[in-house]
């Protein structure tokens, strides 16, 4: 397949941020006298806004969850955000899409603020165009809105672009915009909820009303099917 534009979620798609994501909501929810011994109990914050996954996962009010995402930045400035890793053989697959005259934009509800540093850090900006994210207050942390405000920045056809991510929200967001989407299930959201029809990935209810166009289940599949 062969779009100009492609979309890429940043966490869990290009990199996968386990142990900087959860080790920092463990720090920030212990500020709340909560305490999460299992890491894997924490995965749920991969992708999703983190104001309202405190709020959802934890049940802390508006304003703890405020003071909980000023916890965890206080960890990942300093340490979380270079806990992380690229997943093998993404760069490769990024040099093949440029060299093939692709455009490449990330696009993560994560604060650009963080997500741009990131990138720089483990060698993926040179294949990027921009580095989109959301704002440190909160704004276009909605992938809906998120994919919208860069379809506009950079004079994007929705018709000539695709999301590739790994959670609901990338792919309610590409379709919410008339753009076609990627699953990819080497992420967190996989299993858990991208279940679309002939994908095999989770429960199908979660994505009845998003329904993404394609799926992969590793970066190699993902690279057969970007280079067809």
């Amino acid at each position: 397949m062969s779009p100009k534009h492609l979309l890429f979620d940043l966490d869990g798609t290009l990199t996968d941020p386990r142990e900087g994501i959860t080790r920092c909501v463990q720090f920030a929810l212990a500020r709340q006298d909560i305490r999460v011994l299992d890491l894997a109990d924490l995965e749920c914050f991969i992708g999703p806004p983190l104001k309202e996954s405190f709020m959802h996962f934890h049940g802390l009010d508006e304003a703890g969850a405020s003071q909980a995402v000023a916890d965890y930045r206080e960890r990942f400035s300093d340490v979380g955000m270079y806990e992380n890793r690229v997943y093998q053989g993404m760069p490769e697959l990024l040099d093949l899409l440029r060299r093939d005259g692709r455009r490449l934009f990330v696009v993560t509800s994560k604060p650009w603020f963080y997500a741009r540093p990131i990138t720089e850090h483990f060698g993926l900006a040179p294949y990027f165009e921009t580095v989109h994210g959301s704002e440190m207050d909160g704004t276009r942390t909605d992938k809906r809105d998120l994919i919208a405000h860069v379809l506009h920045q950079e004079h994007i056809p929705p018709t000539d672009a695709l999301m590739i991510g790994d959670r609901r929200y990338d792919i309610i967001g590409a379709r919410h915009n008339g753009v076609a989407s990627v699953a990819v299930g080497y992420g967190y959201g996989s299993h858990a909820e991208l279940v679309a029809v002939g994908y095999g990935y989770g429960s199908h209810a979660e994505l009845q009303a998003a329904n993404p166009s394609y799926g992969c289940d590793s970066v190699a599949a993902l690279r057969r099917l970007l280079a067809a």
